[in-house]
């Protein structure tokens, strides 16, 4: 039996289980099998072949979007129109067949496009190249899940489903549970908040789906069977998500308002390029990132070409190593003026973290 066949039959077996106290250690060891089978399809033997041709692309600039939809959804013309990149658009379905990689240039930072063949139902099972899609998505920064105007919800369950089969968990965070394996002492459960979805033996039948009976597990959050197989698989990416939806232009005002309730959305229509500030607007949020200006000292600051760093990585010791590694060499302090400073200038040491929009100077030692 070969792996698709095994998880066709264990979600069969799901189906049919009733959801109650009773059942619930069965299904979780169901979930956990499921998890392991999805594994071997996220990693599959070294003689598959790898990605495939034109799916590897070398990254560039500071943040990656992958466009990720359904063939014909308007992704390619997109892509066109906020890069300048040619993606092929025609009529028929499934026109782009490899990742095209464009470039965009907002708020002084380079963003790396990649225009994805379309994917359909059952990707996540290897049918046409969703696995090579999917692989690509899994690498990028930001995912821009491009539906049709007219059957949004829909098409967003069945892909949002495509990309959980392998471990792409879309506008969530990593779930807050201690754990660690160890060589003997049994299964030490403890939580800090009230467990309304799981309790020790839920968790030991998970474990042992896993031969794991000897580990400290500590819940720090009112977490699902599913959040633990995620922490003990430990391939799960957690990466924000904005559902544009195209072809505005061929629904009324009423159904615009209606769909714009849906969280996360961004309405566009890429054929007349409406509402493309809002769309790369939202985007740079949802990639969390800041532009600090330099100051040489004695002149004024350069805002024409600002240093972008994403914010967990906005510190002055991330901001010397972006512009050159031998700074941090003769780095003695930073003087900050922005909203990170206490008062204008503060004299700061390389553990200082920085704002959007913050001037930094750096002292070298004489």
């Amino acid at each position: 039996m070969t792996t698709v066949e095994k998880i066709k039959e264990i979600e069969a077996e799901m189906a049919r289980t009733q959801k109650n106290k009773a059942t619930s250690q069965h299904l979780g060891m169901l979930k956990a099998k499921l998890a392991k089978l999805r594994r071997e399809l996220l990693t599959p033997s070294s003689s598959g072949g790898g990605t495939g041709a034109g799916f590897d692309v070398a990254k560039t600039g500071v943040g990656r979007i992958g466009f990720v939809g359904f063939p014909s959804v308007g992704k390619s013309t997109l892509m066109s129109k906020l890069t300048g990149t040619h993606s092929e658009v025609a009529a028929y379905e499934f026109t782009t067949l490899t990742t095209v990689p464009g470039v965009v240039q907002y708020n002084g930072a380079k963003l790396q496009i990649l225009d994805l063949p379309g994917i359909i139902e059952g990707a996540k099972d290897g049918k046409g190249r969703g696995r090579q899609v999917i692989a690509v998505a899994r690498t990028c920064s930001l995912i821009f899940l491009v539906l049709d105007v007219l059957k949004p919800l829909g098409d967003k369950r069945i892909i949002e489903k495509e990309l959980e089969g392998f471990g792409i968990r879309l506008n969530q965070k990593p779930p807050n549970i201690y754990y660690k394996r160890k060589e003997k002492g049994g299964i030490n459960m403890t939580n800090t908040v009230p467990l309304t979805h799981l309790d020790l033996d839920e968790v030991r039948a998970v474990l042992s789906e896993y031969k794991i009976h000897n580990a400290d597990i500590s819940f720090k959050c009112d977490a699902t069977i599913d959040d633990l197989i995620d922490v003990i698989e430990g391939n799960r990416v957690y990466i924000p998500c904005i559902y544009v939806l195209n072809k505005i232009d061929q629904i009324s005002i009423e159904e615009l308002d209606l769909v714009c309730k849906i969280p996360h959305t961004v309405p566009v229509c890429a054929h007349h390029e409406w509402n493309f500030d809002e769309l790369l607007s939202k985007a740079w949020e949802y990639l969390d990132l800041a532009r600090i200006y330099t100051k040489p000292k004695g002149q004024l600051p350069d805002y024409s070409s600002p240093v972008v760093l994403r914010r967990d990585t906005a510190s002055v010791e991330g901001f010397c190593n972006t512009i050159h590694k031998a700074i941090l060499r003769e780095f003695k302090y930073g003087l900050v003026w922005g909203s990170s400073a206490k008062h204008n200038p503060q004299k700061v040491g390389k553990e200082h973290i920085l704002a959007d929009e913050d001037v930094v100077q750096i002292i070298k030692k004489v």
